[in-house]
C-alpha cells in the first residue's frame, strides 16, 4: 500500500516539459507514474494527496551551503539588510542594552556593499558604541570579521600577532588595529569563544532545517564539521536533530580537513552514514572571497593594484592536502572564487586524479578564463555555483576586477554549454537560502533590488529548465546520487517540491513571492502551506 499524488502540474525534470498525471509512492520511493486511474487500478492506494493544481517537480536541493550557519543567523543578530553603516552600529549598541555587561554579541552578515560610501565598520566605531560587550560581526561572505576591543583582548591579538599562514590581521596607516580579521586570522577570534554548546547546535539545526523546508528545499550539501568544537559534536548534532527528532532532512556532510583524522579514527568513509546524513568530499579552502579582495586572481585587482589576493595554502600544501584526501578515496571539494585559486587547485588534481569514478567539486567558480573551461572539460568534476552571486556582486564586482576581465566570469550559460557539470547552491547564510531566488537570478542575471532591472552579462542566461536542473539533477550528480535523485522516476527517492505557480509559465519575478505550498522528504510532508 502506498501514497498517490496526483492532481497538479508534475514535471519530472527527466527531459524539458516531460509531465506526468499523476505519482504513486511506497516506503520512500517512487514506485511508478502515469495516468492517476491505471495507478488507482494497479494498486492498494492508502492515501491520496491532492496537489490542489499545484506544480510538482523534484524535491530542490542546495548543492552547497552551511545548514548551521543558517540556523544561526536565525538566532543571532541579522545584519544582512541593514543599508548603512549607522543602522548596523544602532542595532549592536540596542542588542547591548538587552545584556548584562561582558557577554558577546555576534552578529551576522554585514555587508559594506549596500551602504553608501561601502566603508567598513572598525574596532574603533564598535568600542563607542558598545563600550562594555567584546562584540563579532561577521562580514556576508564569511571571510572577514570585525570585532572590538575586548575581544581582541580576549582572544590576545595585538599589534605585534603575525600574520597567520593564509590570513591578514589588517591595521590602520598608523599601525594600530582597526579590527578586520581576514580570511585564517578570524581563527585566532574563533578559539577565544566561549564554547559552544550541543544544545544550541540542535536548535540552530532545527532552525535551519524548518526554514529550508518553508523554502522547498529537501536536503543541502553543506560544510559545518569544523566550527563547532571537534568532529563528534557537531556530528551527534546532526544525527540527534535529524535521526532522533525526527526533522527529516537529506544532509550530505562535506569534511573539513582540519577535522579529516578524527573523521577518519571514527571509521567513515565516503557516502557512509545513512539516507538522511551521508559523508562526501574533503573540503579545502584555496582563496578568500571578492569583498575583502582575498579572493586569489591571475591579475592585479582593479580598484587595488597592490594585491591580486590570498592563497589560503601554498601550492606545496595544497598538493598535500589532495593527497591526503586521496589517501582516504576521498573526492576533494574546494572553495574557488578567483581564477587563479581555481587553475591552481585543477592542477593539484591533475596531478592527483581521483579514484573510483569520485568526482571533485569545485565551489564557487566564478572567476575563471576561457582556458581554464577548455581545461577542465573532460574531468570529473562538477562545479558548485550560486546563482544568486549575480545579484548580489553586480555592478560592483566589475569595478573590482576590471570591466577587461569580466568575458568570462559568472558565465554560467558558457559552462553548461561546453559540457561542463554545474549544481546549483546558495552558500546559505552567505546568500538566500531560497532556491527559487537563485533560479531567478540564473533566468534574469538581474538583482531584484534594482529598479532599473539592469541585465548583467546578457548572453549568460540560463532557460527555465537549465536553472531548475542546477537545483534537482545537478544537485544530485554533486553528490553521486543521478541514479536515485533529482528526477521523478521509478526508484527514486519520494522527496518532492510542490510549488503554487508554474515556472515555465509564470513571469520570473513571480519566483520572489512565497510560492512554496508543499515539501515533501522520504514520502513525508514536512511543510504545508497554511
Amino acid at each position: 500500500m502506498g501514497t498517490l499524488w496526483t492532481n497538479g502540474k508534475i514535471y519530472t525534470m527527466q527531459s524539458e516539459d516531460h509531465m506526468v498525471e499523476a505519482v504513486y509512492t511506497e516506503n520512500g520511493f517512487i514506485k511508478d507514474l502515469g495516468q492517476a486511474e491505471q495507478l488507482r487500478n494497479k494498486y492498494t492506494i492508502e492515501e491520496t494527496i491532492d496537489l490542489k493544481n499545484g506544480v510538482m517537480f523534484p524535491g530542490f536541493v542546495d548543492s552547497h551551503m552551511h545548514l548551521i550557519g543558517h540556523g544561526e543567523t536565525l538566532l543571532r543578530l541579522d545584519l544582512s539588510q541593514m543599508t548603512s553603516k549607522e543602522e548596523v552600529l544602532d542595532a549592536v549598541a540596542e542588542k547591548a542594552g538587552k545584556l548584562p555587561a561582558g557577554q558577546w554579541i555576534f552578529g551576522e552578515g554585514w555587508n559594506e556593499n549596500l551602504w553608501a560610501g561601502a566603508e567598513v565598520i572598525t574596532k574603533k566605531e564598535l568600542d563607542d558604541a558598545v563600550p562594555n560587550h567584546p562584540v563579532l560581526l561577521k562580514r556576508i561572505c564569511r571571510h572577514a570579521m570585525v570585532v572590538n576591543s575586548l575581544a581582541l583582548k580576549e582572544a590576545n591579538i595585538d599589534e605585534e600577532t603575525p600574520d597567520p599562514e593564509g590570513g591578514l590581521i589588517e591595521k590602520d596607516d598608523d599601525g594600530s588595529l582597526n579590527g578586520l580579521l581576514k580570511d585564517k586570522a578570524q581563527d585566532l577570534m574563533t578559539a577565544a569563544l566561549p564554547p559552544i554548546s550541543s544544545n544550541y547546535l540542535e536548535e540552530a539545526l532545527s532552525k535551519g532545517i524548518e526554514s529550508c523546508w518553508e523554502n522547498g528545499l529537501v536536503g543541502g550539501h553543506t560544510e559545518d564539521l569544523s566550527y563547532y568544537g571537534n568532529f563528534n559534536k557537531t556530528y551527534n548534532a546532526f544525527k540527534q536533530t535529524i535521526n532522533h527528532k525526527n526533522k527529516k532532512f537529506r544532509a550530505h556532510l562535506l569534511v573539513h580537513h582540519a577535522v579529516i583524522d578524527d573523521w577518519h579514527e571514527e571509521g567513515h568513509h565516503f557516502l557512509g552514514g545513512n539516507e538522511f546524513i551521508e559523508f562526501g568530499a574533503m573540503k579545502i579552502f584555496a582563496d578568500g572571497a571578492l569583498g575583502g579582495r582575498t579572493a586569489l586572481l591571475s591579475y592585479p585587482y582593479a580598484d587595488e593594484p597592490d594585491t591580486k589576493g590570498v592563497s589560503i595554502h601554498s601550492q606545496e600544501k595544497l598538493l598535500q592536502l589532495v593527497e591526503k584526501a586521496r589517501s582516504l578515496e576521498l573526492p576533494i571539494a574546494v572553495h574557488t572564487i578567483g581564477d587563479q585559486a581555481f587553475e591552481n587547485v585543477v592542477d593539484a588534481i591533475t596531478e592527483h586524479p581521483s579514484e573510483k569514478s569520485r568526482r571533485d567539486r569545485l565551489i564557487h567558480a566564478q572567476i575563471l578564463r576561457e582556458q581554464l573551461i577548455e581545461k577542465i572539460k573532460g574531468l570529473p568534476l562538477i562545479l558548485d555555483i550560486q546563482p544568486r552571486f549575480v545579484a548580489s556582486d553586480f555592478p560592483w564586482v566589475i569595478d573590482r576586477l576590471g570591466e577587461e576581465n569580466m568575458k568570462f566570469n559568472y558565465a554560467w550559460k558558457t559552462l553548461l554549454d561546453r559540457g561542463v557539470h554545474c549544481a546549483g547552491g546558495s552558500d546559505a547564510p552567505i546568500e538566500p537560502v531560497n532556491p527559487l531566488w537563485g533560479i531567478h537570478a540564473a533566468v534574469t542575471r538581474t538583482n531584484p533590488l534594482d529598479p532599473e532591472k539592469t541585465v548583467h552579462i546578457p548572453e549568460e542566461r540560463l532557460s527555465m529548465y537549465e536553472a531548475i536542473s542546477l537545483f534537482t539533477k545537478g544537485s544530485a550528480y554533486a553528490c553521486h546520487h543521478e541514479s536515485d535523485r533529482g528526477m521523478i522516476k521509478e526508484g527514486f527517492t519520494a522527496d518532492f517540491t510542490v510549488l503554487e505557480k508554474d515556472p515555465f509559465e509564470s513571469n520570473p519575478d513571480e519566483l520572489l513571492e512565497k510560492i512554496v505550498s508543499m515539501t515533501i522528504i522520504d514520502e513525508t510532508i514536512v511543510f504545508a502551506k497554511e
